[in-house]
């Protein structure tokens, strides 16, 4: 592991993260099938939600998504039995440094919700 693995930018304009809200919970969420490339199925799974705001969230991952990948995740209402389905797009991915193999997760992610 190396030791810029943690060096992470540290931003001081909190202006822009002042609405967000601790969310921890999973997240189910599907991977868009790109269109010209209609042999690729869609990879289903779970994430764990960390926070959310209205335009986005950040989640933890096993595998880091493609940067701009699109996915459809089912973010969690007031009444639990209720999920809406959302769009957002992948920005940034955070490989977290504990696992000793080097393509293995967790990973923080990054989503932007597309209206």
């Amino acid at each position: 592991m190396g030791q810029n693995e943690w060096e992470w930018p540290i931003s001081t304009d909190f202006q822009k993260h002042n609405e967000r809200v601790a969310l921890l919970r999973p997240i189910p969420y599907e991977m868009t099938t790109p269109v010209d490339d209609l042999s690729l199925s869609a990879h289903q799974g779970k994430a764990l939600s960390v926070n959310i705001s209205s335009g986005g969230m950040l989640v933890l991952m096993d595998k880091a998504p493609a940067i701009e990948q699109v996915m459809k995740v089912y973010v969690p209402t007031p009444i639990t039995a209720a999920e809406t389905p959302t769009l957002a797009e992948v920005r940034w991915t955070r490989k977290l440094p504990f696992s000793q193999n080097s393509g293995a997760g967790p990973y923080f992610v990054g989503l932007k919700f597309m209206f």
